[in-house]
């Protein structure tokens, strides 16, 4: 008697097609769901503590829906079993994901963030790339013209090869390397004032209108330290350590300087002229460790101070030329921020030596003509766009090479964000995440309120105006409702001019755009519901001056976000966000505001002592951590990792609230975890990620945020309920005896 097939018996053609349907999906559900089992009884011999993990839960009890076996077998996928998760949970939770999830080739890393960015990219690509007819603003047109320019499917870029910035070499006096220049007629003021104040180009010095930190109400002129081009200080300083980093960089410069037309030898002298002139910018840069206390940085003074504190050029006719691009006025009792006073003057100093000689003035003019042109270079043909890969590969570890559409998208996204937000939204964002999102800030505001009162660092006084201002602290979720609305929306990109094949020009009109959309400010109230980041952005962030948090539509997905998911993984991973993001107001910098985001000391001082002793604790521990040879930077990291370990606890506290006031979720399957332990397991799997050995170092000594190891293991070996839902031993790595709390 032969075999039959299941869909060759007489009982299966009698079914309906609808009931063909669900019996195919319950038997392969229950299949994957057999294979899991499988796996997890031939793994778990591996478990170094079998006592960690609760009893089997029988199979009739596990929720068997199609995102629950979906989300199990994600989970389970990335888990590492032979790592004891009381030794090290990163690599518990992430163990096989990293060895599963090889650095694509031109990435530098790799993680859960990359790739849920990856996927908003294609979703904005497809929009973009839909005809003109079916956009519904003059502003997304603009950005669908600005993306075509970048893919330059007429090859127009290459055509003009490095004629676009020979151009405007010509229209800002001129370059030693490229061409024709005279020093006699050159003069720092007039440079500064083209490229900074017509191109918006950098060099030297930063300076923009933003809310003023003493009266968040209005905008005010800041300045600050600025000017060099590779990512740190030390990098400059520590020549040993980064010399395969300054050659790669020379030889950038000098194969950019030969593109337009300079003699090699010649222009890599004068270049290396310049690398010697941004390692004495180097030498008088503060440390950024050094810059976290925000009311120390903060001096209030007018035009005039400054005129004497850094009289290298003429401020007042500095701004004065800038503003004119808006029709406004400054005297030199003008008050403006300053933020490094000390670089400033220091910087008097050093461009007094360059321009007591001919060659000096050549180099301080090379330097500022290097700013523009290495900012612009991505815009011209291939062989300027690749004259990059060197230093590129000495600074993360690759050269690159992404899809070009990808980098389009990117760049589109930087210059007319809100537009691709607009088609982003309608495309990707569903309303019913919003609703949840708010619903869960509330959840997660309330329980790092109830943390507050176990405090007993801080004083009763100071923790009622801490409750004050974590009830202040509005929260901004998906997008702003504006761009939806298109009169609204071609208001805001109105003086933003567009073409289809003029790549360069385009990035030269954005960058003007920009200035005199800052300038604008000048004068002007504080808008308290601005965007800083567009909506297809992964990631979210925390405004002291506004006492505002904001969640793009681009992080409220899976896996951090699902509705259809179990609130464990919720408040594991985008719970955790949002507590992160609300504990930032706490932070060693965000404490320094009050509620309505006004700089001033609002605590008393007792408590601001214990408060500081709490965070030594902080800034000792995660110095201890060490990766590829090199200790993490405390005192650098100090607030994200606040923010970690604040927003980890709120979360937690937050999934116990709900907990408390709702039925009990069936368990996933296959994973022999109770809910509590798939809390921290989500939050861990947010993190799992690699990258090459240069952008790891890179990140230990630029990133004000911990390597994402130390992300997991630094927050959870602080939180003793972690250790109690493991049974992690006291003294074990994840549950050390001393643990350092601040909220």
């Amino acid at each position: 008697m032969g075999v039959e097939s299941l869909v060759g018996t007489t009982l299966w053609k009698s079914r309906t097609l609808l009931e063909k349907c669900l019996i195919l999906s319950v038997v392969t559900l229950l299949l994957i769901v057999f294979i899991l089992a499988l796996a997890l009884t031939a793994t778990g011999r591996h478990y170094p503590s079998q006592s960690i993990f609760p009893p089997l839960i029988p199979e009739k009890q596990v929720c068997l829906t199609e995102t629950c076996v979906k989300t199990a077998a994600n989970l389970i996928s990335s888990i590492d079993r032979s790592v004891d998760p009381c030794e090290d949970f990163y690599n518990f939770a992430c163990g096989n994901w990293i060895k599963e999830n090889p650095i694509p080739d031109g990435k530098s890393m790799w993680g859960t963030f990359v790739k849920l960015d990856q996927q908003n990219q294609l979703v904005v690509k497809n929009a973009l790339e839909k005809p003109f007819n079916e956009l519904k603003s003059k502003s997304e047109k603009k950005a669908k013209l600005y993306y075509m320019s970048c893919m330059d499917a007429n090859e127009t870029i290459e055509a003009l090869g490095a004629k676009p910035m020979l151009d405007l070499l010509k229209e800002v006096g001129g370059w030693s390397i490229a061409g024709p220049f005279n020093i006699e007629n050159w003069n720092l003021q007039q440079s500064l004032q083209i490229l900074q104040n017509k191109y918006n180009m950098g060099g030297l010095f930063s300076w923009a209108v933003q809310e003023d930190d003493r009266n968040s109400s209005i905008h005010i002129i800041q300045v600050d330290q600025a000017g060099l081009t590779l990512p740190t200080r030390d990098t400059y300083l520590n020549k040993t350590a980064n010399e395969k980093i300054l050659h790669a960089y020379l030889d950038y410069m000098t194969d950019i300087g030969v593109l337009l037309g300079g003699e090699r030898n010649r222009t890599r002298g004068l270049m290396q002229a310049v690398i010697d002139f941004e390692t004495r910018l180097a030498e008088i840069t503060i440390p950024a460790e050094e810059r976290r206390d925000e009311e120390k940085m903060y001096n209030l003074m007018a035009v005039a101070e400054l005129q004497e504190i850094a009289p290298f050029i003429s401020w007042i006719d500095y701004f004065s030329d800038a503003l004119r691009i808006v029709q406004k006025k400054i005297t030199d009792k003008e008050k403006i921020v300053v933020y490094a006073p000390k670089y400033l003057a220091n910087l008097t100093t050093v461009i007094e030596q360059y321009k007591n000689t001919t060659e000096g003035k050549i180099t301080l003019n090379n330097y500022l003509i290097w700013q523009m042109v290495r900012s612009l270079t991505g815009c011209l043909s291939r062989p300027f766009r690749d004259a990059y890969k060197g230093l590129r590969k000495a600074l993360v570890g690759t050269e690159g090479g992404e899809e070009s559409w990808r980098y389009c998208v990117t760049d589109t996204n930087n210059v007319l964000g809100f537009a691709v937000g607009a088609v982003y939204v309608r495309e990707a964002f569903q309303g019913k995440s919003k609703i949840m999102a708010e619903q869960m800030i509330n959840r997660v505001r309330t329980a790092f309120k109830e943390n507050l009162k176990e405090l007993t660092w801080m004083d009763e006084e100071t923790r009622l105006l801490a409750e004050s201002k974590a009830d202040a602290i509005s929260d901004m979720i998906g997008f702003p409702d504006y761009i939806l609305d298109p009169k609204r929306l071609d208001e805001k990109y109105g003086d933003l001019d567009v073409s289809e094949d003029q790549y360069f020009q385009n990035n030269i009109n954005a960058n003007k755009y920009n200035l005199k959309q800052n300038l604008r400010k000048l004068g002007q109230s504080v808008n308290r519901t601005r965007w800083n980041m567009t909506p297809p952005t992964v990631n979210a962030y925390y405004t002291p001056n506004r006492n505002q948090i904001a969640f793009p539509a681009g992080i409220l997905q899976a896996p951090f976000y699902d509705i259809n998911h179990q609130q464990a993984l919720n408040f594991g991973a985008m719970g955790v966000v949002m507590g992160h993001e609300l504990t930032h107001a706490f932070d060693d910098q965000g404490r320094e505001y009050d509620k309505y985001g006004n700089m001033h000391q609002w605590w008393n001082n007792k408590t601001i002592e214990r408060f500081k002793k709490q965070t030594e604790c902080v800034v000792k521990q995660y110095s201890s951590y060490e990766i590829n040879n090199k200790h993490l930077n405390g005192k650098q990291t100090l607030g994200e990792n606040i923010a970690d370990n604040g927003g980890l606890k709120a979360a937690y506290r937050a999934y116990l609230d709900w907990v408390d006031k709702n039925k009990e979720e069936i368990p996933l399957p296959a994973l022999n975890l109770t809910h509590k332990q798939l809390f921290f397991l989500s939050f861990a799997q947010v993190w799992c990620s690699a990258s090459t050995d240069e952008a790891t170092n890179l990140q230990v000594e630029k990133d004000t945020h911990a390597t994402p190891k130390y992300r997991v293991i630094g927050s959870l070996s602080n939180l003793p309920e972690f250790a109690e839902n493991f049974n992690c031993p006291l003294g074990s790595k994840m549950n050390p005896k001393d643990k350092c709390v601040v909220w």
